[in-house]
């Protein structure tokens, strides 16, 4: 593989110095854009381009762009280390696209659920469950949405939204549905046949897009969601009155986690990043700006983003998904979706 290098006409210019300039190093990062990407150049990471002596150049795209991004790379990666929710991030790893994590000091007060094997590891905790408008269940006499199964009660019907399978918080919800009705990720049909009959006709929408959801919850088209603990606090960062509700049978657990790519040209700096965003002074800096709970137990919150996000004792409550059996099954469960639930 090449070696990635910095070319810019500014060095152009320096003559007799670019011979070593020409040397420095570049860690490609394939991460969430948005607001992420923000908090990525921004906060994260300046810091570590001074202190490792490396030039980061930020890839954005979602989850999927992503993991098809890897797809497309086989065998001449451009990234280095690749940054994916959790589900997507075990497909890449079984496909061969993540090299094996060292062993290091910043790994060793890392919660269990967020050991996701010997080479991919969470970096931040996500909270899937219920973004309610406060406002309007007061002027309703509401209590907060407490269950999984408040999802079909009539009063929210035309003012729900739900994303669709293809979106991992439509996917949390369609297997917990299954699991309380008996079945669960390896029986799915219960889930299907509770979201078809009992839930989907009180859904406005199945909204993908995190900044449409915004933008319903905005216009008080709906009063209610299931959404994660980061997007509910980044719109009530705005001023909206917004707040996330724990069903009391587990908020499921969102993980943003990161592996070191295989055949990476810095290995040694792939390996040292993602031993940095597990600092607890960095995991502090993802929660406060992305909503992301810390996965190391050492990181101390404010007690206004512990209240929020997933974190201490809540961490113990959080359910995990079984992606070993959920990913073979995904393009059939997406399928079937469509036939009937968004029918």
């Amino acid at each position: 593989m090449l070696k990635k290098t910095i070319a810019t006409t500014a060095l152009l210019s320096l003559g007799t110095a670019l011979p070593a300039l020409a040397q420095d190093k570049t860690l490609t990062v394939g991460g969430y854009g948005g607001s992420f990407e923000t908090l990525m150049k921004e906060l994260i990471i300046p810091e570590f381009e001074k202190t490792h002596g490396v030039t980061i150049a930020f890839v954005p795209g979602n989850s999927t762009e992503n993991l098809a991004r890897l797809q497309a790379q086989k065998n001449a990666q451009e990234l280095d280390v690749v940054i994916l929710d959790d589900g997507p991030m075990y497909q890449a790893d079984a496909l061969g696209f993540c090299d094996a994590m060292v062993d290091s000091p910043a790994k060793e007060n890392i919660y269990d659920i967020a050991k996701l094997g010997p080479n991919s590891i969470g970096i931040g905790f996500v909270a899937t469950g219920f973004t309610y408008n406060t406002e309007w269940f007061e002027r309703e006499g509401w209590d907060a949405p407490s269950s999984w199964k408040d999802l079909m009660d009539p009063k929210f019907e035309g003012i729900l939204s739900i994303p669709p399978i293809s979106n991992t918080y439509g996917l949390h919800t369609l297997v917990m549905e299954a699991r309380l009705a008996g079945g669960g990720e390896e029986d799915i049909d219960p889930g299907f046949e509770v979201m078809a009959n009992d839930i989907a006709p009180n859904v406005l929408v199945f909204e993908p897009s995190s900044g449409k959801m915004s933008e319903l919850f905005q216009s008080e088209e709906i009063a209610v969601s299931i959404w994660g603990s980061g997007r509910t606090k980044s719109l009530a960062d705005t001023g909206f009155p917004a707040a996330f509700a724990y069903p009391e049978e587990g908020a499921v657990a969102l993980m943003l986690a990161a592996c070191p790519v295989v055949d990476s040209d810095v290995p040694e700096e792939a390996q040292a990043f993602i031993d940095y965003l597990l600092d607890p002074e960095i995991q502090v800096r993802l929660a406060d700006a992305m909503g992301a709970g810390p996965v190391n137990t050492e990181a101390e919150l404010p007690a206004e983003l512990a209240e929020v996000l997933p974190y201490g004792d809540k961490i113990a409550d959080l359910v995990a998904v079984d992606w070993d059996v959920i990913n073979p099954a995904r393009q059939e469960w997406t399928s079937r979706w469509a036939r009937e639930v968004e029918r």
